[in-house]
């Protein structure tokens, strides 16, 4: 039995301690916003939080999050108001949506610890999440939108 705590809501789990986190969130939970990409931790579609840190939830097994706090894209914000969902809509960012979870997990960790980027930080930080439809522009673009809405910017 494995007590964690995802999205502020505590779950008891009576699960193999070698299963994945990601397949916890999916199949047991049943939080779907959190994808299945390679399952060996290369492109980062699985990213959620733990405890504030962005994780690959494919490579993580249960018994190694027991007792902390995870944070899926579905607890990133009860509305989407989460400035990097709010950029990524208005920067127009997802073309395919598949990886964009693990994107905007990946980047709101990053202007959590960051509140001003530059594009090498932004890199840097993104490099573990792949895009195979090519946004990463846009990607990067939407980063430096909600780092502005984090400040109290408009447009």
């Amino acid at each position: 039995m494995y007590e964690l705590t995802i999205n502020g809501k505590k779950h008891k789990l009576d699960v193999d301690g070698t299963m994945p986190l990601l397949w916890v969130l999916r199949d047991v939970v049943g939080l779907t916003g959190t994808k299945f990409g390679c399952g060996k931790s290369l492109c980062g579609a699985c990213t959620v939080h733990l405890d504030g840190t962005p994780v690959r939830s494919c490579i993580a097994p249960i018994s190694s999050v027991a007792g902390k706090s995870i944070t899926t894209i579905e607890g990133l914000s009860p509305n989407g108001d989460h400035p990097v969902q709010k950029a990524w809509l208005e920067e127009n960012v997802p073309q395919c949506g598949y990886c964009q979870a693990g994107q905007i997990m990946s980047a709101a960790a990053l202007l959590e610890q960051n509140k001003n980027p530059s594009d090498s930080d932004i890199d840097l930080a993104m490099s573990g999440n792949m895009c195979r439809c090519g946004t990463y522009y846009r990607i990067r673009k939407a980063i430096k939108r909600a780092a502005e809405l984090g400040r109290g910017g408009t447009r």
